[in-house]
């Protein structure tokens, strides 16, 4: 039986902080660019005075989100927490809003294993479960772990392998 002071104890892995801060300063990166070019566009062709003061004010609100994506990694980080027991999986994370998920094993449908570019490049792997109404993810996981996990829940959730 789950007790609310029961709350999940497992970390991420710590290079989780790495992928999600070069993620962000490409995202970043990405954006900047688009505006440089809007504004040299802007600047080439003289559109109206008042898409300059659009763009102006896109610059003016993507200064502080670019500074709060090098902050927000490391604040996920501290706050992501995972458990799983024969009967829930349990998930903590939120660094302003606290969101805690209990996932009942007997609601899971499927469970898997994904990595992208970034993950691959640091050996982690992200595991998501499916239910009927809703998917979970625990991203930034070592390998031996993930899929290690990822065959826990499965077995807990009673998932059988279809073979094609």
């Amino acid at each position: 039986m789950y007790v609310e002071n029961d709350a999940p104890q497992q970390r991420l892995s710590e290079d989780a902080v790495k992928v999600w801060l070069i993620d962000e300063a490409i995202e970043n990166v990405i954006g900047f660019v688009i505006l440089g070019v809007l504004f040299y566009l802007d600047y080439r062709f003289s559109w109206k005075e008042w898409i300059g003061w659009i763009l102006i004010g896109l610059v003016i609100l993507s200064v502080p989100g670019a500074v709060w994506s090098f902050v927000r990694p490391k604040l996920l980080y501290k706050s992501w927490r995972y458990d799983v027991t024969e009967e829930f999986l349990q998930l903590k994370r939120g660094v302003l809003k606290e969101e805690h998920n209990l996932v009942p094993m007997t609601k899971i449908q499927s469970v898997a294993t994904t990595q992208g570019p970034l993950l691959r490049r640091y050996g982690l792997y992200t595991v998501t479960v499916e239910t009927m109404a809703s998917s979970h993810a625990i991203p930034a996981l070592p390998k031996d772990i993930a899929i290690g996990l990822r065959n826990q829940i499965a077995q807990y959730a009673k998932i059988k392998e279809v073979e094609g």
